[in-house]
């Protein structure tokens, strides 16, 4: 291995060559056999074989595959709370919905140096998992209202050491559902309080899309669409074609949220919006397992058409949604419509490779059909489906000028197993543990599985003493306040020492 300046960046022409190049030609990947990339400063030069010129570092990987890095749509940014709700259901019972008791009075569970810490250990984990675009997802459960200016300015600055490139924004909303004292989910509204959320998370997109920064770029990014009523949709929307920045809003996701839209407004989720003029090709929903026509109205094709025409993109996060049950229906149709999809992550591990898998599998049961699905479909929107979401034609592929965004999946180690075609294998037998080096805006942020300044080890712990504080807390936010031990099971039996 070359050794590396401090900085993580060659001067010079850089060559990386490996058993397998991920390419682009045609507007399509291509696989080059034994091919080499060439990066110099923050762009590719050249992807193919027998490069012409003379370079400052020439690196040869191996047996492995040299990879556009994955663009993740709804990368988790805290300590991620699902494994709690994973075999403890249902959620109003068990702290995932605030209680009216504990709504009165809620308050920042974090302080504003856990949530600096949070960020800078997701950001780590998604570079370890060869994510080299993220835009992070965090639980407002925990949050006293939305997030701040203050935990994304310290996020931006986490994102400029690390390297990683980021869109931020500051989640925002105008109500919360709680469950009232008898046991039923009800919603609260605050528009005044929802409105100064928002005009804090407008300035900070004035703010970081004027720095002009390689890495760290605005969003807009107002919560689950149940918690926003439609003066703050139009304005989120109007706010994202002034600013030309994309707009996330979780949609489609749940039966609460269903029900809600369906009962307040006479529309599904997705008309909603439309009616309001919040959907374009700037919008980003994830997760869309509830859109009209597959699970819950009879109406084919009008929600699906409304994506399509609107260019908004569905982001799909195979893995959390499988855990609790759903799951896109179906990602295969959505595709054969012209709907576009990215991928998101929004758990733990932000492992992409585990999620195209889960995607494949599920989306084949889904389709009753081995045929409806290939490897290559769940690999384009982990690269070019989030690149496409953001307009940036210079990502999620390796060609001549496009950003040096590049990560080496090892196949040499003997978990993988024979090898026929990379990309199938990696769906076969890869995770996101085999990514051992990483490129981004051609820095080298993480070299032979090590992100330079970041001990894995110590920061697991500290990030374990920090989950540990919250859930000790639990039962404040939880309807009724039962113990801890009330709220969470156990797989088996707890013994003691002396059991």
């Amino acid at each position: 291995m070359t050794t590396l300046p401090p900085s993580g960046r060659i001067d010079g022409p850089v060559l990386l060559t490996a058993r397998w190049v991920v390419g682009h030609r045609d507007g399509r990947h291509v696989i080059l056999d034994d091919g080499v990339v060439v990066f110099e400063g923050d762009r590719v030069v050249f992807v193919g074989h027998d490069y012409p010129g003379a370079v400052a570092a020439r690196i040869d990987y191996g047996n492995a595959i040299l990879s556009p890095g994955f663009v993740d749509l709804d990368a988790l940014s805290d300590l991620d709370t699902t494994v709690l709700a994973f075999d403890n259901q249902p959620s109003w019972r068990k702290g995932r919905v605030w209680p009216r008791s504990y709504m009165e009075r809620a308050y920042e569970m974090y302080t504003q140096e856990e949530l600096a810490f949070q960020k800078r250990y997701a950001f780590a984990q998604l570079i370890r998992n060869g994510v080299t675009t993220a835009l992070p997802i965090a639980s407002l459960f925990y949050r006293a209202w939305g997030e701040t200016d203050a935990e994304f300015s310290a996020a931006a600055d986490v994102a400029h050491e690390l390297g990683l490139r980021v869109y931020l924004g500051p989640a925002y909303r105008t109500g919360n559902s709680y469950v009232d004292d008898d046991g039923r989910i009800a919603f609260f509204y605050d528009e005044e309080r929802g409105f100064r959320s928002f005009a804090d998370s407008l300035a900070f997109a004035e703010r970081i899309e004027g720095l002009a920064s390689p890495l760290v770029r605005a969003m807009l990014a107002p919560d689950r669409i149940e918690t926003c009523t439609p003066d703050l949709v139009r304005r989120t929307a109007d706010a994202g074609r002034d600013l030309d920045i994309p707009v996330r809003q979780h949609c489609c996701q749940s039966d609460l949220e269903f029900t809600r839209i369906t009962a307040t407004y006479g529309m599904t989720p997705l008309e909603w919006l439309d009616s309001l003029g919040a959907l374009d090709e700037r919008v980003l929903l994830p997760h869309g397992e509830l859109v009209a026509g597959t699970r819950h109205v009879d109406r084919p094709g009008r929600d699906l058409d409304i994506l399509k025409n609107a260019g908004a993109t569905l982001v799909h996060c195979p893995l959390v949604s499988a855990r609790h049950g759903g799951f896109m229906d179906s990602f295969s149709k959505f595709r054969a419509m012209g709907v576009r999809i990215g991928l998101g992550t929004d758990t733990w591990p932000p492992d992409v490779i585990q999620n195209m898998q889960v995607g494949i599998m599920i989306s084949r049961v889904m389709d009753g059909s081995i045929d409806s699905v290939r490897s290559e479909h769940y690999f384009d929107v982990a690269t070019l489906g989030g690149a496409d979401a953001l307009r940036r034609p210079d990502l999620g592929r390796l060609q001549a000028g496009a950003k040096a965004d590049i990560i080496v999946i090892d196949m040499g180690h003997d978990r993988i197993g024979h090898v026929i075609d990379p990309i199938q294998t990696m769906m076969m037998a890869s995770s996101g543990r085999d990514v051992t080096d990483v490129v981004i805006d051609g820095r080298f942020v993480m070299v032979d599985g090590q992100i330079p300044g970041f001990d894995a080890t110590a920061e697991q712990a500290r990030a374990q003493r920090q989950f540990d504080g919250l859930v000790a807390r639990y039962p404040e936010r939880t309807y009724g306040h039962p113990p801890v031990g009330e709220i969470f099971s156990s797989a088996y039996p707890r013994l003691g020492r002396n059991a």
